[in-house]
């Protein structure tokens, strides 16, 4: 899980979120700042005002957890894909700690989508679409040109091919 970990983005995280948040970083690790979730929370706070108006900052394991869930709903609401979002044990319990960074890379992403945020973002901005017209004459020449990947490959085969294993059947007696 450690190889995974990339101490460049956590680093670009954290300076990204707290730049947001008006703060300077606190010292200690990337995991250990963001487990307890009322940073995550208070980041929400500021990309959507009012998003998550209840904040644990006391209490036991499942109030800290709760703030977890909570940021993990507001972020799919705000636009970050369910494949980008972390599990609240990755966290919690360091389990995938480089999942947790790539949500906040997605969450960033999902920054460019919103005009009214006119605060930094995090990583490359999302493509946008190219969407392309072709005329009728341009679609009926295309009809002509037959692609390699379509079957006429000037008649290559598979024949005498004797890369990879052979399966040999032996019957018994």
């Amino acid at each position: 899980m450690m190889a995974k970990r990339d101490p460049e983005q956590e680093k670009e995280a954290l300076e990204w979120i707290f730049t947001i948040l008006g703060e300077a970083i606190p010292k200690g690790e990337f995991e250990d700042i963001l487990q307890d979730g009322t940073v995550l929370c208070r980041l929400m706070n500021k990309l959507s005002p009012g998003n998550l108006p209840k904040i644990n900052t006391s209490g036991g394991q499942f109030k800290m957890m709760e703030n977890l869930n909570n940021f993990l709903i507001a972020i799919k609401a705000y636009g970050v894909s369910i494949q980008d979002v972390f599990q609240t044990a990755d966290l919690y319990e360091k389990k995938q700690v480089s999942q947790v960074t790539t949500t906040l890379f997605a969450l960033g992403r999902a920054t460019y989508q919103h005009p009214e945020w006119t605060g930094p973002w995090l990583g490359p901005r999302p493509s946008e679409e190219n969407k392309r017209e072709f005329s009728d004459e341009q679609l009926a020449a295309s009809k002509s040109v037959i692609g390699l990947q379509a079957g006429s490959n000037k008649g290559a085969s598979q024949a005498g091919d004797t890369t990879g294993a052979q399966r040999r059947v032996i019957q018994g007696k």
